[in-house]
């Protein structure tokens, strides 16, 4: 699912995710070392996207199952990474049952406004003493972006401001909260921002909104879309575009938990 498979369930272009946003799968090989994989473990990589992660937990002789709830992201993962198992699954229906030492997740969780439901698949796929690692944007992840698509919505009269909500991203005491009812001790948790590099340029910002703000898109409709990218991009230009690049106003929230 990631940031590769919205709420809605729209199709992904896995090429476009691979070729233009990348830094996704490439920052999560931070969370696969928090993660500390070993060799003949059994883990479950939740909302897989493309595979890359997956792949990089295998080369720790770990045997990994990556799951998302695209389609196209794993049809993508199945052609990359033969040799390794991908299955299509919703991560709020999880039907494991204490089969894996771990659960990984990088940028998918905040897809999800229901993470009662993530916690308790998870808690159903962990052995005793398992361990959840994940990543996820946190309370304030792209809230200038959020900010300024709410308001060019608002000037076209497509939308109000706050009317579109494609995201869950939880403050650390709402997710420790979720995580402890659901049964997990919590061991570690942070929020902490991280401004990330856009690729492409001065296309960067509207090659983000195109491949994970589908839900502002379809408010402005195909009439206004330019419009509404043109306007968007003239109100971040003098916060978010640096020498020739734009940055995203990311914000993560890392967890690990065990049962």
């Amino acid at each position: 699912m990631s940031e590769k498979a919205p709420e809605a369930g729209a199709a992904w272009d896995a090429g476009l995710y691979n070729a233009k946003h990348d830094f996704i799968w490439k920052y999560g090989s931070d969370v696969v070392s928090l993660l500390d994989p070993r060799a003949g473990e059994r883990i479950l990589d939740l909302g897989c996207g493309t595979g890359h992660l997956s792949a990089q937990i295998a080369e720790f002789g770990a045997q990994v199952v990556g799951v998302d709830r695209s389609a196209e992201m794993v049809a993508a993962a199945r052609a990359a990474y033969p040799n390794l198992k991908f299955e299509v699954a919703d991560a709020r229906r999880l039907a494991y049952r204490e089969e894996f030492d771990a659960v990984f997740s990088n940028a998918a969780l905040h897809w999800i406004h229901e993470p009662e439901l993530v916690f308790q698949g998870v808690w159903r796929a962990l052995r005793p003493g398992g361990r959840f690692v994940a990543e996820l944007g946190g309370k304030g992840n792209v809230r200038e972006m959020q900010d300024a698509m709410d308001r060019a919505l608002d000037e076209l009269g497509a939308a109000r401001p706050g009317e579109v909500q494609p995201w869950y991203f939880p403050s650390v005491s709402e997710y420790v909260t979720v995580a402890e009812k659901n049964g997990f001790e919590v061991r570690l948790i942070t929020l902490f921002d991280r401004p990330t590099a856009l690729a492409d340029g001065a296309a960067g910002l509207r090659n983000w909104i195109v491949m994970f703000g589908a839900e502002y898109l379809a408010k402005a409709g195909e009439v206004k879309r330019e419009e509404f990218l043109r306007r968007v991009e003239e109100l971040l230009r003098p916060k978010l575009f640096r020498d020739g690049q734009w940055w995203g106003d990311y914000r993560r929230l890392r967890i690990v938990a065990c049962k």
